[in-house]
């Protein structure tokens, strides 16, 4: 009888188990509440700092395990993923903890509204937190059809991704592929990371799943939104200092070619950076090759591939690009760069940033893992943050039905959430590259001599030149002090100031000489007319690079041509190159 009433109790139990709603999965994620938070390599203040880690980033924890610590934070230390699958500890007064649990069967009306879409349970805790602060946002399940695995390992086939990182777990060291030396073959591990939707379900990525295609309800708002994202931009600013609006011409392009403005923003924004590196492209006035590329853009980096780049430049490849395609004039050549990412991609399947990127829906079976955009693993997710803060400062997040199509995979093990996890804020990566001293600063938008580094505006900052340099050679490769070889990190910089420039292998230190500046102020002012003038008459000695500065006429002398160059250009009458 006891037997009897034993297996009774074993058998209700069972079936209360079952019936239970039972956690399959659950992984831990942290957001950061202090400013300027370090990353160590251990649980303790004794161990190697790795970096700083900025406040309201998220990151996947390994557990939920807090280490005792061994030296400072006497609350203990979480150990957290960062960028790709490399860890670091974070002490816990700093960060704040939350579980996320898979379940299989949905608890809420938001998870059985999901669970019909097809979002398996992975996805909803993260869906559903933005449904609630954003109820107007539509979510689609985007159903691949393709295992995951699969797909992971032919996205990080050789030669397919790549990423700027030094990370050893985030490269693929056994593919010989030749990019640039800033880049290298991300491994299975980073694509992993990158590529699987769950780990961009916030508010800040998850427009790399917006479509694409224009907006009728908010067309009012395009033009302040374009202006919004790109207003910071250098080529932006130029074009407005001559009487070019950009924000007007893209948001005509976007209405003709049905696709979002924004995003056209977006992706100019991506290709030609913030700074001037890429002023031959997108200023119409490069007159190499005799002339032939005046008046022609390409605000896409189109044609410029590693191949090309390297034999022949890229300006030339660039504009030898947009002559093939007559994009002769501004908004000819914006509009032929929208239309052809219209034609060529959304309208072939790739319809959001993500798809652009990993080609896993095409409308031709035979682009699957081909016909990509970028090879830049990280791009996306860049460019859904410039969405992202575009939106947020037009105040669009709450009153805008944006639709979001997001790729379900097959045999996605919930497990695969935090194995290759990493920062979620993407990292400014440390990188230096092998380029020599005098690519890096003819590839900055300068012009580069043994000893002098020229082309060089006069009222140019000294962020902007270390800015420009350092998108080429990665940061923290470059250093500028000033003629009394002080360093500095702000003001104008002048003639006589120093450029230091390292790659991985050497440094090497140029004078500046800015036509023109003959005191080194870094403008063109009353100065430097006297100084030129008194030089002419013989009663001041102008020598060195200051003597350089003021053979505006580069003629090999100071003389009445520079003097009259100088007092046209305090006029406003010339411009001195």
């Amino acid at each position: 009888m006891k037997n009897k009433y034993f297996y009774l109790v074993i058998f209700m139990l069972l079936l209360f188990i079952v019936n239970m709603n039972i956690s399959f999965a659950a992984t831990y994620k942290g957001k950061i509440t202090g400013t300027g938070v370090r990353l160590r390599s251990g649980p303790g203040t004794n161990y190697e700092y790795l970096k700083t880690i900025s406040k309201d980033n998220e990151y996947m924890l390994v557990n939920d395990t807090i280490h005792p610590s061994e030296e400072g934070c006497s609350n203990g230390w979480y150990k957290i993923y960062y960028e790709g699958s490399a860890t670091g500890y974070v002490c816990s007064d700093f960060i704040s903890v939350s579980t996320l649990v898979f379940n299989e069967t949905p608890t809420n009306e938001c998870e059985k509204a999901l669970s019909d879409l097809g979002f398996p349970s992975s996805y909803w805790p993260e869906l559903c937190t933005l449904k609630e602060k954003y109820p107007n946002w539509q979510f689609k399940a985007l159903l691949t059809g393709l295992d995951w695995s699969e797909a992971v390992n032919n996205e990080s086939a050789c030669g397919t991704s790549y990423i700027a990182s030094t990370v050893a777990t985030n490269i693929d060291s056994s593919c010989k592929n030749d990019y640039t030396k800033t880049w290298y073959p991300a491994s299975s591990t980073a694509v992993a990371y990158y590529m699987d939707p769950r780990n961009w379900l916030t508010e800040k990525y998850i427009f790399q799943f917006e479509y694409l295609k224009y907006d009728d309800s908010i067309t009012t708002l395009y033009p302040s939104a374009v202006e919004s994202a790109i207003s910071h931009a250098d080529f932006y600013k130029y074009h407005l200092n001559i009487g070019n609006n950009l924000s007007t011409i893209i948001d005509e392009v976007g209405k003709e070619t049905n696709v979002s403005p924004i995003f056209i923003a977006s992706r100019i924004l991506q290709e030609l950076g913030s700074k001037n590196s890429l002023y031959n492209l997108y200023s119409g006035i490069y007159d190499g090759a005799e002339g032939i590329y005046v008046g022609y853009y390409n605000f896409y980096n189109f044609g410029v591939t590693d191949s090309c780049a390297t034999s022949k430049g890229t300006t030339a490849c660039g504009l030898d690009y947009a002559i093939e395609r007559n994009w002769f004039g501004l908004k000819t050549a914006i509009k032929g760069g929208a239309s052809q990412i219209a034609n060529s991609y959304i309208s072939q399947g790739q319809y959001t940033g993500y798809l652009q990127k990993y080609n896993v829906t095409p409308l031709n079976s035979n682009s699957l893992y081909t016909h990509q955009y970028m090879a830049n693993v990280a791009a996306p997710s860049s460019e859904s943050k410039t969405t992202y803060n575009t939106y947020k400062e037009l105040g669009l997040l709450e009153k805008t039905s944006f639709v979001f199509y997001i790729p379900i995979y097959n045999n996605m093990d919930n497990t695969n959430y935090s194995e290759n996890n990493g920062a979620v804020e993407v990292p400014d990566e440390e990188v230096i590259t092998t380029i020599d001293i005098s690519t890096i600063i003819t590839s900055s938008g300068y012009k580069y001599s043994e000893d002098y580094i020229t082309g060089i505006t006069s009222e140019t900052s000294v962020k902007d030149v270390k800015s420009a340099i350092e998108s080429i050679s990665g940061s923290k490769s470059v250093t500028i002090k000033n003629k009394d070889d002080i360093l500095v990190t702000e003001g104008l910089i002048g003639t006589g100031f120093k450029v230091t420039v390292s790659n991985s292998d050497t440094s090497k230190t140029l004078t500046v000489v800015i036509n023109g500046d003959t005191s080194g102020d870094g403008q063109i002012n009353a100065l430097d007319l006297l100084h030129v003038q008194k030089s002419i008459l013989g009663t001041y000695t102008l020598s060195g690079v200051y003597s350089l500065a003021g053979d505006t006429s580069d003629d090999g002398k100071v003389n009445a041509v520079d003097l009259l160059q100088i007092q046209k250009s305090i006029l406003g009458t010339y411009e001195i190159k």
